[in-house]
Order: C-alpha cells, then structure tokens, then sequence
C-alpha cells in the first residue's frame, strides 16, 4: 500500500505543488533586503567580530600570559610567547592571531580569566595577503585603545548572561 501510495504521489506532482506553494507564500510577501553601504542591520551584542586587547585604566595591558586562549583555540590561531618580569609578573612578548586560521568561535573571550583578549563589532577588514590577516600585539592593543568605549558597552550590555 505504500508503494502505491508513494506512485500516486509522485504521477500527481505532490512534492512539486508544495514546493511551489512555499515559494508562492513568501513571493508577495514584504521584502527584507538591507541595501548595505547605506543601511545597516542592528548588530547583537554577542557579536564575534576582529579581536581585540584590552588595557586597564591605568594604561597597562591586561594579558598575564597565561595561556589559556592558546591551549582552548580549537583552529590553532593563537601564538602567544611570555617572559617573565622584574618584579616576577608575565608578560607577553609575542601574542599572534591569524584571521586566515581563526573561526571566530569565542573560545579565547570566554577562557581568558582577566578580559585580557575579546571579540568586537568589526567586521569591515580585508587583507590582499596573508600577512594582512595576521594581528600582531601591537594591532591588537591598538583595536582595543580604538574601541574601548564599544567593548565596555557590549560588555556591560551582555553581563546579566555571562
């Protein structure tokens, strides 16, 4: 009976007729495209955008090195070298993301116990090589000195779910 029923469905078109029914329901339907360089849609605030390093407010970065990002990236994108002070602290020497490698997972945001390394709302960046989508330390703490007023916002946005 299932095999009769299975050929009565497929001689009538049944499976056509409800895939046009689906495409005729959201044909007159109100479109939702954003023309993008002059509207934009609203971004969450769990967006994974560029990464960046944050400072506390007395200027000093926030990364103890303690390596933690490094050991949870699951793609492997962190490289991260450290040495030790004079006054016996950790300090990172080195502290490479490479783009081309990183899924944006949000691993590193959420094992780093000092909010050293997060995650912004950028999302415009290219890179014609390789070597463009490699942060550096430097690139990093820069991204984070740009956009610290945005972090802390998202930040403190986001806090009630963290």
């Amino acid at each position: 009976m299932s095999a009769m029923l299975q050929l009565l469905k497929s001689l009538t078109l049944a499976e056509l007729r409800k895939g046009l029914g689906v495409t005729g329901r959201y044909f007159f339907k109100r479109k939702l495209t954003v023309q993008y360089p002059e509207e934009r849609a609203p971004i969450s605030p769990r967006f994974r955008g560029q990464h960046a390093q944050r400072r506390y407010p007395n200027g000093e970065e926030r990364c103890i090195a303690c390596k933690l990002c490094e050991v949870i990236c699951p793609a492997q994108a962190i490289t991260i070298e450290a040495e030790e002070r004079s006054d016996g602290s950790r300090r990172t020497t080195r502290y490479d993301i490479d783009l081309a490698k990183c899924i944006f997972c949000g691993f590193c945001e959420e094992a780093c116990p000092v909010d050293a390394i997060v995650e912004t709302h950028l999302y415009e960046y290219h890179g014609e090589s390789r070597d463009d989508l490699l942060l550096t330390k430097a690139k990093l703490l820069a991204n984070g000195d740009k956009y610290e007023t945005q972090i802390a916002a998202a930040r403190a946005e986001d806090a009630p779910y963290r």
